[in-house]
């Protein structure tokens, strides 16, 4: 009898769990690289950025319209222009069940400003003097001057303290491939150049996520990820130019939103202004006006793009508003070469080189190649594997040429690019650019905490590097995503999709 009541009650067990295991949601989306570190001071390619964050909070947040929210934060106070006091919320769990508290948040500062820690975005901290907990839910910033990333600065994801206080070497810890967040997911496994799968976290601090599981499909070749969406594999990914414009039917619209928006990055040709043949001026100027960048944006995109004409985002409150598009002009190129010592039979010759798994910008290497011919200039591609190309050509600046692309961030932060201290290995200013007029206007924009005397500065920066052409800013293109159509409460805005999936219902 016994162990028939035991047998009926696991019979049970089974029967109330099933529908459960059935009826779990998963949104399928696909990766065409796989993540280095999933470690949100670490994780300095997209492939790692965009697993992290849906790992791992910061005390701040970006909502839909690109403005500062809180996150990990409950409220926030200046107490000065440079004292800032964030008080955190008190309901936050690691995804290990560990309490979220100010310990983490000053490890976690602590480590950005390592120097045993490689952290890209590390000059985002250079003016901060102190941070402290002043009791287990209150942070204590001390600026050294006043900061116009006083608060961006605190969008990075925060580490947990119990976790990685015995590690020895961050950069090598077990945890960058076995993270443990407090964001609405969590990892449930990854292996490199295999799939992704993520779990939704159910004690998450703003309530469960809706769709139980994430999973990434690591498809290497965006071939292949156009055609499982077109078979209704995925729910959400990314189209081509020519995929929206000639590749879709009828049936594909009837089961996905199209929703197209400019990209916030742009991508540019770039000189080692260390090297002797890009130090004259005139030969940039002249490589400028022999190329024909709304010809690029025709091509590469059908449309679906812009000409870029400078660093920051287009339309954004730090873009001079009388800015116009370079026009190509061939015969001034031509003479511009001419002066510089360059004809028929010495010819201006130089090799860009870019990466592999990135056609349209191989493609744009092509088009750039024969516009230059027009004008007698010879460029040479090279294409290589991306981490060769950063261990062995980006990093230690062995190059003439690159063409390569830039995410652009909300706020804009010259420094990292553009200031000269930035040229140092691993840090990104890689052409070697300098100017000391544009060094003191980023020092200046850095302490200016007014928008409009801060949107003044940037504009000169603009000016003045755009004038040096240390880059050929070449194009944006538009994003353009699909979602299945089945999926509820998808809301575009500035920032896309992805604000809000959290409360995405897939039936």
């Amino acid at each position: 009898m016994k162990y028939l009541i035991k047998t009926l009650i696991t019979l049970c067990t089974i029967y109330f769990l099933l529908p459960i295991t059935l009826n779990a949601s998963t949104l399928n989306l696909s990766m065409t690289s796989s993540p280095s570190r999933l470690n949100p001071l670490l994780a300095s390619d997209s492939a790692s950025s965009e697993i992290t964050d849906w790992i791992f909070n910061g005390l701040f947040k970006y909502d839909k319209d690109g403005k500062i929210a809180l996150d990990l934060a409950s409220k926030y106070t200046f107490e000065s222009k440079t004292k800032l006091i964030i008080y955190l919320r008190e309901d936050v769990l690691w995804h290990d069940g560990e309490k979220f508290t100010a310990k983490d948040v000053v490890f976690t500062y602590n480590s950005i400003i390592n120097p045993k820690i490689f952290v890209t975005f590390g000059s985002n901290y250079e003016k901060v003097h102190s941070v402290k907990a002043l009791d287990p839910y209150t942070i204590e910033i001390i600026y050294k001057e006043p900061y116009f990333k006083a608060l961006e600065a605190w969008l990075v994801g925060i580490l947990p303290y119990h976790i990685y206080k015995d590690e020895k070497d961050m950069m090598t810890s077990i945890y960058n491939k076995q993270p443990i967040g407090t964001n609405a997911y969590k990892l449930k496994s990854f292996q490199s150049g295999k799939d992704i799968k993520l779990v939704a976290f159910d004690d998450y601090f703003d309530g469960r996520a809706k769709i139980d599981e994430i999973n990434y499909t690591f498809l290497p070749d965006p071939t292949t990820s156009f055609l499982m969406l077109k078979q209704k594999k995925l729910d959400v990914g990314k189209l081509t130019p020519l995929q929206i414009d000639r590749q879709i039917n009828k049936k594909f619209k009837e089961n996905y939103s199209i929703i197209e928006q400019p990209s916030l990055s742009y991508s540019y040709l770039g000189f080692n202004l260390n090297h002797k043949k890009f130090k004259n001026i005139k030969i940039r100027k002249a490589l400028s006006l022999a190329i024909n960048r709304q010809e690029l944006v025709d091509i590469l995109f059908l449309g679906h793009g812009k000409v870029n004409n400078g660093p920051f985002l287009k339309g954004s409150f730090v873009y001079p508003e009388d800015t116009k598009n370079i026009v190509q002009d061939v015969q001034k190129a031509k003479k511009l070469l001419q002066e510089a010592g360059y004809n028929k039979n010495n010819p201006f010759t130089f090799e860009v080189v870019t990466n592999t798994g990135n056609e349209i910008r191989i493609n744009a290497a092509q088009i750039l190649q024969y516009q230059l011919q027009k004008v007698g200039v010879i460029m040479k591609i090279r294409v290589m594997e991306w981490q060769a190309f950063l261990n062995t050509v980006v990093h230690p600046r062995n190059f003439e040429a690159v063409l390569l692309g830039w995410s652009l961030a909300l706020m804009p932060d010259a420094y990292p690019l553009w200031h000269s201290n930035s040229r140092k290995t691993g840090s990104f200013n890689l052409t070697g650019y300098t100017n000391k007029e544009v060094d003191t206007l980023i020092e200046m924009g850095s302490t200016t905490i007014d928008k409009v005397k801060f949107s003044k500065i940037y504009k000169k920066i603009f000016k003045k590097i755009t004038s040096d052409l240390p880059y050929l800013f070449l194009y944006t293109s538009n994003s353009i995503t699909v979602v299945n159509k089945k999926i509820k409460n998808v809301e575009p805005a500035f920032l896309g999709i992805m604000h809000n999936q959290k409360n995405w219902i897939k039936p």
